[in-house]
């Protein structure tokens, strides 16, 4: 452990990695390697992970501005046992973001009005519509049930969006996407209401809002092995999408779905907007084998 502690920390020493993040952070780059440090201290398999890939993990919030620090919760560098083709298994550092992490950048593009993300819980959401979206009454008295999660932004040109999602919906969500979610390990099973509220904000803003060039590059990076920062080549280990696929999302247009024909079939049975977006977006890939997010 000590050992493979001490190379991370080597790697981080030399010259060339202190410049990168002297070029990207200017006088906070002492700062911001110490808090890296410190999380890998902290975590004993982060501490056996490659170093290369925690740097580029770190070189990755550093380009993004956001700091790496458990408790503020903007950005993560997480651990994962990654098996190899012989067999064995190689300890990597996969970027993560966090809810937190994509409302800051949001905030920092200059286009939103306001945005926000909360639980719902029994008896707040009031009505629903796949044209119109969602009610809540947020008056109603917190019940100890919560029944979803919901995300909500409005630009200023006054283009506004709701994005609900019910938690089974969210926990099919991770079970699909997510093989620690499946093994019962990482921040789905740590903190589920952080993932959760994460999922929906990260699904309404890369499928309904402007993304600047770092809210793309946060889609693009998160829960991923950051390969080249510069390059945005990235490797998911832990969900079923690809690089690719996460891309042709996020470059697509990423029309409302009042610009979308959604077909007669499914028309005829109630759905929520997400739902109904979904089914139309899966149909449309279904030739190139194309997963959400």
């Amino acid at each position: 452990m000590e050992k493979n502690q001490l190379t991370t920390k080597n790697y981080f020493s030399q010259d060339s990695v202190r410049r990168k993040f002297e070029d990207l952070l200017g006088k906070r780059a002492s700062g911001f390697i110490t808090s890296v440090l410190q999380a890998v201290a902290s975590n004993d398999m982060l501490s056996k992970a490659d170093p290369t890939t925690v740097f580029h993990a770190a070189a990755t919030a550093a380009t993004l501005d956001l700091p790496i620090n458990q408790n503020l919760g903007f950005a993560y560098i997480i651990p994962y046992n990654l098996k190899q083709k012989d067999g064995s298994f190689r300890v990597v550092a996969q970027f993560q973001m966090g809810y937190k992490g994509f409302i800051q950048l949001a905030q920092r593009s200059g286009q939103f009005k306001t945005i926000s993300a909360t639980p719902i819980y029994e008896g707040q959401l009031i009505s629903q519509n796949p044209l119109t979206g969602f009610v809540f009454d947020f008056t109603v008295l917190h019940s100890p049930k919560i029944i979803g999660y919901a995300a909500y932004f409005e630009l200023l040109n006054g283009f506004q969006k709701t994005m609900y999602m019910t938690t089974s919906e969210l926990k099919r969500h991770g079970t699909k996407f997510s093989k620690s979610f499946n093994k019962g390990f990482g921040l789905w099973k740590d903190d589920f209401d952080s993932m959760a509220t994460k999922t929906v904000l990260k699904l309404m803003l890369s499928k309904f809002a402007p993304l600047s060039i770092d809210m793309k590059m946060a889609v693009i990076s998160d829960q991923s092995i950051i390969n080249d920062v510069e390059t945005e080549d990235v490797t998911y280990i832990d969900n079923e999408a690809t690089a690719e696929d996460i891309k042709e999302l996020v470059d697509d247009k990423k029309k409302s779905m009042r610009e979308k024909n959604i077909p007669k079939e499914l028309s005829k049975n109630p759905m929520t907007e997400e739902e109904a977006f979904e089914a139309q977006t899966k149909e449309e890939y279904s030739q190139q084998k194309i997963e959400l997010p």
